[in-house]
């Protein structure tokens, strides 16, 4: 897939002389492209006369970032203490299944990403599932199967998934 890299040129010029500003520009490259592509890492390393491994280890370090790209929705599942306790590996486990993707993959057509999530902050609704910016609580197998096709008939209505 071809990217536009004029962007990561633009983002990097709102940048310029900036002490610290490695993070945040990573954020806005992320932001632009929904992960960190590695010719923008190549180009922010030349302009801010880095390494590559600099940029890379900030990169892996903090889990915000992606380098690979992501899928349009994003399922978040929760793996704090309470949601744990409540059958939160058994809803990644179902869904990793029924997607075909382990945690931090995405699917072959795009659609879903799937991520493990130390603590989503609301043990109260326990066990806990973010996708993109929805939670859905107190899940069980069947209520996550329904929330799932639910966004599976979505993406199937506007042609993202095949």
């Amino acid at each position: 897939m071809k990217i536009d890299l004029s962007k990561t040129k633009e983002i990097l010029e709102r940048y310029k002389g900036k002490k610290g500003a490695l993070i945040p520009l990573l954020q806005n490259v992320q932001a632009t492209y929904g992960y960190v592509p590695g010719e923008a890492v190549d180009i922010i390393a030349k302009e801010l006369s880095i390494y590559p491994v600099t940029i890379y280890g900030v990169l892996t370090f903090y889990t915000q970032f992606c380098l690979t790209p992501r899928g349009k929705h994003i399922i978040k599942v929760c793996q704090g203490t309470a949601c744990h306790v409540m059958g939160g590996k058994d809803i990644l486990d179902y869904l990793s299944e029924e997607l075909g993707i382990k945690d931090g993959e995405t699917t072959k057509d795009g659609v879903f990403s799937l991520e493990r999530a130390a603590c989503l902050g609301c043990c109260g609704m326990a066990p806990v599932i973010t996708i993109d910016d929805e939670f859905h609580g107190w899940l069980t197998i069947t209520k996550i199967g329904e929330v799932l096709n639910r966004y599976k008939r979505q993406a199937l209505e506007a042609g993202e998934a095949k």
